[in-house]
């Protein structure tokens, strides 16, 4: 993501994308369900944050969370 965004002359953009990105991520240690339930499954366990213009999906159980992917928000999940 950063690089991507430095080839395109604008490297804060991207530093500012990672930096709040990492932020909600490390909020999910106190508030792990504070994300909507990923719509694609409809599976409680499988949760997303959208940070425009893109999509934190991880994984909740009773001891931990898993980021699953990051990736730009219009993109659908799919699983194996």
């Amino acid at each position: 993501m950063q690089a991507w965004y430095a080839e395109q002359c604008v490297p804060e953009i991207g530093e500012r994308f990672a930096r709040e990105i990492i932020e909600k991520v490390e909020a999910l240690q106190t508030h792990p369900e504070m994300g909507r339930v990923v719509p694609e499954f409809d599976a409680v366990a499988l949760r997303e944050l959208i940070h425009p213009p893109f999509r934190i999906v991880y994984r909740h159980d009773k001891k931990r969370v898993r980021i699953v992917r990051i990736w730009r928000s219009e993109r659908l999940l799919k699983l194996p």
